[in-house]
């Protein structure tokens, strides 16, 4: 910054052709410092900024997700457990499975979901199914009731998000509109992951074991 020098230091006490000379060259020269200064803030504000590293984004987006999930469970509805309603979900999006295959997609032990399941039975939720290709192996799946419960909390996490949404410009609204398919793959990602570990057969044990291993054996 310029040091400001007061110009009456600079004023001569009577008229003279020297003194005004030197008043007009330190004004200019404050001139001059200041268009400079003016010139030196644009180009620095229309500098192009450092592009952001893929691991900077990747976390910054990994915040805002884990802020909006939190959002959905503070908001969300609360009649089950929120293993419950992955549960249904997972069901819903994959059809009946195993009692085994729930407990490692949820990450739970086979005796915990074998109650959660019970549970979703007694509530009218869910149901086991004897295995059409193997009648020792049931399997648990939706009833309407239940994919009617997981399609309202659906509706209602929807609502939550779109009363927000309508707060947003309109070019905020827009890319986030952009970004669903990107948004809806994550999920498939997360959804595949955990299908293929709850698929994969246990150390030892082979996958036929794992196919024929009777329903009772998952508590």
């Amino acid at each position: 910054m310029l040091a400001y020098r007061s110009p009456a230091r600079l004023r001569p006490a009577g008229p003279g052709r020297r003194a005004r000379g030197l008043y007009i060259t330190y004004l200019y020269s404050l001139g001059y410092a200041y268009g400079m200064l003016e010139r030196d803030t644009a180009e620095l504000d229309a500098a192009p900024r450092d592009p952001v590293s893929r691991e900077e984004a990747r976390d910054a987006i990994g915040e805002a997700l884990y802020g909006l999930a939190i959002l959905a469970v503070r908001n969300g509805p609360r009649e089950i457990s929120l293993t419950a309603a992955s549960t249904l979900s997972t069901l819903d999006r994959t059809g009946p499975r195993r009692l085994t295959d729930l407990a490692m997609i949820q990450g739970v032990t086979q005796p915990s979901m074998s109650v959660l399941v019970t549970g979703l039975e007694q509530a009218g939720l869910a149901e086991r199914l004897a295995d059409p290709s193997d009648k020792r192996v049931v399997l648990v799946a939706l009833t309407e009731s239940g994919a009617g419960h997981i399609r309202a909390r659906r509706r209602a996490g929807a609502r939550a998000f779109a009363d927000l949404i309508d707060k947003l410009p309109d070019d905020e609204a827009a890319t986030l509109a952009a970004a669903v398919p990107a948004l809806n793959r994550l999920r498939d990602l997360d959804s595949d992951r955990r299908s293929a570990a709850a698929d994969r057969p246990a150390p030892g044990q082979s996958a036929a074991d794992s196919s024929a291993q009777p329903e009772g054996a998952d508590g």
